[in-house]
């Protein structure tokens, strides 16, 4: 049987997902009908109807597989002679109506963020306040240090500094600190390192930073700059996985998501049901800015995609043939589902090693 919290923690993400899609086609329904573009079903989740009613012209439903959602807006992917079709709308305001989806998306992270950061009573700062017995790093760094760069990859937080850490390929930086005003570049600072369980190294801080007390304009700030280096974290791996600095094996899809998901939610729960759900939140607020950020890449399928070819037209003053857009997003969402077979096969697989 399984236990109440957990249960609960269940629901309350299955909910939250649910959210993370009823904010991205709900901002794509709201921004069309305020530019008079018709909207004919919004539907939440896939598959069967489970609830439908209609209100105007507009048909909501809400379906039996929480695991995704549409807005159907007249003329999106056809012809229509309707006046208020999405393909007679000005240019303008189909990029508004496509990107709006993302946009909410990275809105609702740094609202989750907010909600995650607001209890704690300091934050980490970017600048080292001590280091511990006999470190390493300390020939060349000084207490006070703040860092600027760690193998060229811009610190704005103590999440960056994490990532910058935990994504060197070995303990040997490049490390550029802002001292005394001015930016002093180092080359070859060296870390200490421990094994994982499964064998690989990584990097661990031989110092501890300062920290910033909470009030309301820090929590706000933090915010915010924690939200941009979620954005940054999301592109900077998606860059390197295309460039070949992270291997397939590191990518995750739906299932390997779930496990990780899991796992992290598992061991907030053994502290308590509030760290579970901390656990749980951060999680999703992750999932929602990295739909916001992939959504707007320049790939078929995808709003990113569909924003490209609005843009050729802004160019042109012209549309693009729409069976021409047709045959590239179609195109485009084939190669996406075989990727996404491929990756949730990894996953299984990595499963039951």
């Amino acid at each position: 049987m399984i236990p109440i919290d957990v249960a609960f923690l269940i629901i309350i993400g299955v909910l939250l997902f649910e959210l993370i899609i009823f904010i991205h086609e709900g901002a794509h329904c709201l921004s069309a009908k305020l530019f008079g573009v018709k909207v004919n079903e919004f539907a939440l989740g896939m598959g069967p109807k489970l609830i439908k009613f209609k209100i105007g012209e507009t048909l909501y439903s809400l379906r039996l597989f929480p695991i995704g959602g549409f807005c159907s807006m007249e003329g999106e992917d056809d012809s229509s002679d309707d006046e208020r079709a999405f393909h007679k709308a000005a240019v303008w305001k189909r990029m508004i109506i496509v990107s709006a989806g993302a946009i909410m998306n990275i809105v609702l992270g740094f609202i989750m963020m907010l909600i995650l950061l607001a209890p704690q009573q300091y934050f980490a700062s970017n600048t080292i306040a001590v280091f511990t017995e006999n470190a390493t790093s300390s020939q060349q760094l000084q207490v006070g240090d703040e860092f600027l760069y760690v193998n060229g990859y811009r610190i704005i937080t103590s999440m960056d500094l994490s990532f910058a850490l935990s994504t060197a390929k070995s303990n040997s930086l490049d490390i550029s600190v802002l001292r005394d005003g001015k930016q002093i570049d180092y080359v070859n600072v060296s870390l200490p390192t421990v094994k994982k369980d499964d064998g690989t190294e990584i990097l661990q801080r031989d110092f501890k930073v300062e920290a910033i007390e909470n009030n309301v304009p820090v929590l706000i700030q933090q915010t915010f700059l924690s939200t941009v280096s979620t954005v940054r974290m999301i592109w900077k791996s998606l860059i390197g996985l295309v460039t070949g600095q992270f291997s397939f094996n590191e990518v995750s899809g739906p299932i390997g998501m779930t496990s990780a998901v899991s796992q992290a939610t598992a061991s907030g729960l053994e502290h308590s049901f509030l760290d579970g759900l901390a656990n749980l939140v951060y999680f999703m607020m992750i999932i929602t800015v990295n739909l916001g950020v992939v959504n707007l890449l320049p790939l078929p399928a995808l709003d990113g995609g569909r924003l490209i070819f609005l843009i050729v037209e802004a160019i042109r003053r012209k549309p693009i043939k729409a069976e021409h857009e047709a045959y590239v997003h179609a195109a485009g969402m084939v190669m996406f589902l075989i990727f996404m077979v491929v990756i949730s096969i990894k996953d299984i697989i990595q499963l039951f090693i």
